[in-house]
């Protein structure tokens, strides 16, 4: 724009460099680049051509290096000049969180009340007192830390709960409203993500029998993100309704997946969602095995989905990198049938608070429309 030239001519004046800035082109409408001699057009290329030269390199590296189809699909992403990219939508409980206290309260007289609920949770923070939540960890996840702050933001007592003080005995999960269980890579991803983990639970009967009674009690909650998705994906057996979830299997692409992704909030009985159905929100996701696979083809429309990757269009994510997984129908998140477990592979502790997003929408508040999802563990608690 031309007040966005004429501050950059300031700059370049004020800074004395105006013997080393030269305007070398501007901007056409047309999807080319034109070199121009003084009275002829010397070449020009469109945007296609220079794109597959400059990416071509990078192309060949990652058919060999990864899946072949995921290097070409992504290829074809990255070379549509017109794709929407990460465009978020929020609906109802997730508004509130995202754009402040101020303008959440006027969008909640146009919207309805869910709509305003900067913080659900408000009326309950200064209870005496708190209830309590496990922050569980075992070797090698390093998630902990984000989630502590989250819940605590929500209205928790956020306790450090290490697998070693359950196994041992110091620790009973008795006193807990709820559990999530942590990402990270615990026992390194050894013989498979979460399965360490899980087996230390499953193969030891006195523990295997104190998660049960945890997960059947009416007023507990528990959330597996990442590591604690994958982890909690194999204790199924112990958690009521939870028969139809997947497992959690190397990625389609054969890397490891670290991105922003776009994900759609999938109306379910989830605690966690509560009101924010339909929401579109840039997540991060940061895991090496997260293609969920099916114990059976009809798990897949029997299970309750809870999450999923969609494109910037708002149509579900089939192909590479909008689906950096290729988990069916890009399914990302699942709860049990009550709603009182939920699994995601994505990380919305890690994004809880709108600057720890390497890229958000102007206006959004200090909290991201993430924090919203431990502000209804918060209200479900009561």
């Amino acid at each position: 724009a031309a007040e966005d030239r004429a501050a950059f001519a300031d700059l370049v004046n004020r800074h004395d460099l105006t013997h080393c800035a030269q305007r070398i082109g501007k901007p056409i409408a047309a999807p080319i680049v034109r070199l121009l001699g003084e009275k002829e057009v010397l070449a020009e290329w469109l945007w296609q051509e220079l794109f597959d030269a400059w990416w071509s390199v990078t192309h060949a590296m990652q058919r060999l290096r990864d899946n072949p189809d995921c290097a070409d699909e992504e290829r074809d992403t990255q070379r549509d000049f017109n794709a929407p990219g990460l465009v978020p939508h929020l609906v109802g409980a997730a508004v509130g969180a995202a754009v402040g206290a101020a303008v959440g309260a006027a969008v909640g007289a146009a919207v309805g009340a869910a709509s305003a609920a900067i913080a659900p949770s408000a009326p309950y923070i200064n209870t005496n007192p708190r209830p309590r939540v496990a922050i569980l960890r075992e070797q090698g996840v390093n998630s902990h830390l984000e989630m502590a702050a989250a819940f605590d933001r929500a209205g928790f007592t956020a306790v450090d709960v290490h697998m070693s003080d359950l196994i041992s005995g110091r620790v009973q999960l008795d006193p807990f409203q709820g559990f999530p269980a942590c990402g990270g890579f615990s026992y390194g991803d050894v013989l498979g993500a979460g399965r360490g983990w899980a087996t230390s639970i499953l193969e030891r009967p006195a523990l295997r029998d104190h998660f049960a009674t945890f997960f059947a009690r009416a007023d507990s909650f528990s959330l597996g993100v990442c590591n604690g998705c994958q982890m909690l994906a194999q204790l199924k057996a112990l958690i009521p309704g939870a028969e139809h979830w997947p497992r959690f299997l190397r990625n389609r692409s054969e890397q490891f997946e670290a991105r922003l992704s776009l994900v759609e909030v999938v109306e379910s009985p989830s605690l966690f969602f509560k009101g924010m159905a339909g929401s579109r929100i840039p997540i991060v996701v940061s895991h090496g095995e997260g293609l969920a696979r099916f114990d059976a083809p009809e798990h897949a429309s029997l299970a309750k989905v809870a999450l999923r990757f969609i494109d910037g269009s708002g149509q579900v994510a089939e192909s590479y990198p909008t689906n950096p997984n290729g988990s069916p129908s890009g399914i990302t998140g699942l709860t049990s049938s009550d709603g009182r477990s939920t699994l995601l592979m994505p990380h919305p502790e890690r994004v809880h608070r709108s600057v720890q997003m390497s890229w958000r929408p102007a206006g959004w508040g200090d909290e991201s429309p993430w924090m919203q999802l431990f502000h209804n563990a918060r209200t479900w608690v009561g």
